[in-house]
């Protein structure tokens, strides 16, 4: 495969404006540069896009990026315009005649870089521009989409196979995601026809996010009160429902804040009307369903608050990732209410996006979306750190917590309920698998409830045997149980706890359970690299302010984000390095050859006045 002269090393630091790659990244560009397809999974914010479009820019010819929204598409171009790559996109927000001149000028070479969304791959005119086109690379960004098993499944997906064969020579294959379980990973290899890949995971972990869970008795009002300390920051707002977005809304608007809102309800004129106005920063509070996000490149979100519980973890991990992208310190809270539970199994028994599954398969889907949202249950009741048990979930372990998460900052005391648990055990037992927690939950507690009497649950042995524990703390030993795989939940419309295959260890002796409980909850819900980012910027807020102005000066005259001149992380470091050359800018990260021309004087003039003064 011919490659450009110019080095990888170069590119990053003439088009980046950084020295160094991230952990994968240099792994996964060799990789491709040596024709071979890769497969990599790493974090939201890590720099996937940087795997993809540095052997774009070294190959001679063209890259094919697929990737499943519009506004990524937008995002990644204007990025890369911005520094000075020639790129296009190719969806349905073009007018025919753009869609054409697009394609005119692709087939001409104008561009190393082109976006399209999976459905154009078989529609005759793209395809006769492919066929005939160099195509150096496939790129398939949020590879997760093409697999069921996945939290995002796209059928226009599964198209992508059919095209890479139909092409007169097989290109390069790259394949990224943030989440991927080991079934996901098997799905995505296989559906996307990837040879032999290089598979390169660097682990789930964002040390720059602090994780809060909190069960408040008023949402609303806790709400209010964390957008009032962080009112000056952009952040989203994520609801379960297009009614909640409407009400939280109406709420933050009410209370002078600059919010706008995105649902599948409104119009897709309002839509994106509302998306710019987030992006530019115009309305940097955004209210919004699940419907919002992918592919949302904006480095400047320093919270994701999550006013509902999402349906499973990895929705929950990506959505949550969107804060924080530039690296520094920011925040993702979840309120958790029981109705959240009940919203989510509405949400997964009217699930009828994919027409093409059989009944019995569908039922599979929704069986392991049960299963989903009861694990995405246990990381809001979890008193334990909660980072340990979201990387558990995706298969990496860590060990003595994180001190960044409100897990490990709560005031919390451990106790050993192994008899209680015993007692649990042998009540699932006695009940012959036939109840659900709540029923299991009365018999021990020894309530007389219509179910417990029909069912004559108050003649056996283990009623009321835990009568002295609260129904509260009984619901807790049961979640406990089922996270040590004591006890088990049949994964089915009505599910019914039975024993596990872990049961015999705590019912002989070989092992303890023991319960964490919060005594007090930590007032502190801010990490430690928040409140030092929060000292920095109170020593230098004069000058960090000043660079902010006159990035969205810049911003409204070139009609880009604020985030795409230059991000947050870049400007904090100009506070603290204060470059007084363009040499000595370019050694700030994020700062390339092609933004030092265009910019460099505007922020250099305020830097330097500012230290005059």
């Amino acid at each position: 495969m011919n490659v450009d002269k110019q080095s990888k090393n170069e590119i990053l630091r003439q088009y980046y404006g950084y020295d160094t790659f991230r952990e994968g990244q240099e792994e996964l560009i060799d990789a491709v540069l040596d024709g071979q397809d890769v497969f990599g999974i790493m974090p939201t914010g890590a720099g996937k896009s940087v795997c993809y479009q540095v052997p774009a820019l070294m190959m001679d010819g063209i890259t094919i990026v697929i990737s499943p929204q519009i506004s990524l598409m937008k995002d990644q171009v204007r990025a890369l315009n911005e520094m000075g790559v020639h790129a296009a996109y190719l969806n349905s927000s073009l007018t025919y005649g753009q869609y054409k001149l697009a394609l005119a000028n692709a087939a001409k070479g104008q561009y190393k870089i082109i976006y399209v969304a999976p459905e154009r791959l078989e529609t005759a005119e793209f395809l006769a521009f492919a066929l005939n086109a160099p195509i150096s690379m496939v790129s398939i960004d949020e590879a997760h989409c093409v697999s069921q098993w996945g939290q995002d499944f796209r059928p226009g997906y599964l198209k992508i196979k059919t095209f890479i064969n139909k092409l007169k020579i097989r290109p390069v294959v790259s394949a990224f995601t943030a989440t991927a379980t080991k079934e996901v990973r098997e799905d995505v290899t296989e559906l996307l026809g990837l040879r032999k890949p290089k598979l390169v995971v660097t682990g789930f972990n964002r040390p720059n996010l602090y994780f809060g869970v909190s069960i408040p008795k008023d949402k609303k009002a806790t709400l209010k009160q964390y957008v009032s300390v962080h009112s000056d920051e952009s952040g989203i707002i994520y609801c379960a429902t297009r009614k909640g977005v409407e009400e939280i809304h109406e709420l933050l608007l009410k209370e002078g804040y600059p919010v706008t809102r995105y649902h599948a309800g409104l119009d897709d004129e309002e839509r994106r009307r509302n998306q710019d106005d987030f992006i530019f920063d115009r309305k940097p509070i955004m209210v919004a369903t699940n419907a919002f996000g992918m592919g949302i490149d904006k480095s400047n979100v320093r919270y994701v608050f999550h006013y509902n519980m999402p349906k499973n973890l990895e929705s929950y991990y990506q959505e949550a990732g969107r804060a924080g992208r530039d690296g520094e310190a920011a925040e993702c809270i979840l309120l958790f209410g029981k109705k959240d539970v009940v919203t989510n199994e509405y949400f997964i028994e009217q699930d009828r996006e994919n027409d093409e599954l059989t009944e019995t398969e569908l039922e599979i889907v929704k069986a392991a979306e049960r299963e989903k949202l009861r694990r995405m249950t246990w990381y809001c009741y979890t008193q334990g750190c909660l980072r340990e048990f979201m990387l558990h979930y995706f298969g990496e372990e860590m060990a003595g917590g994180c001190n960044n998460c409100s897990g490990c900052l709560n005031d919390t005391e451990v106790t050993d309920v192994t008899e209680e648990a015993i007692l649990f055990v042998k009540g699932v037992e006695q009940a012959g698998g036939h109840f659900g927690e709540k029923v299991i939950v009365e018999m021990l507690h020894g309530s007389l409830t219509p179910k417990v009497k029909q069912f004559k649950l108050d003649q056996k042995q283990a009623f009321g045997t835990l009568k002295a524990v609260s129904l509260d703390k009984l619901s807790q030993i049961s979640r406990q149980l089922q996270m040590n795989g004591y006890i088990e939940v049949t994964s089915s419309e009505y599910p019914v706890l039975q024993t596990g295959k872990q049961a015999e260890k705590l019912l002989f002796g070989e092992e303890k359970l023991m319960l964490r409980e919060i005594k007090k909850e930590s007032k502190k819900k801010v990490s430690k690299a928040r409140s030092k980012r929060a000292s920095q910027m109170a020593k230098s807020n004069s000058i960090f302010e000043r660079l902010r102005k006159v990035r969205l000066d810049l911003a409204r005259e070139e009609k880009v984000p604020p985030y795409l001149i230059f991000s947050d992380r870049t400007l904090v470091e100009m506070c603290q390095k204060m470059p007084a050359s363009e040499a000595e800018m370019l050694e700030i990260s994020g700062v390339g050859a092609h933004k030092l021309q265009k910019y460099g004087d505007a922020f250099l003039s305020v830097i330097r006045s500012f230290g005059e003064e």
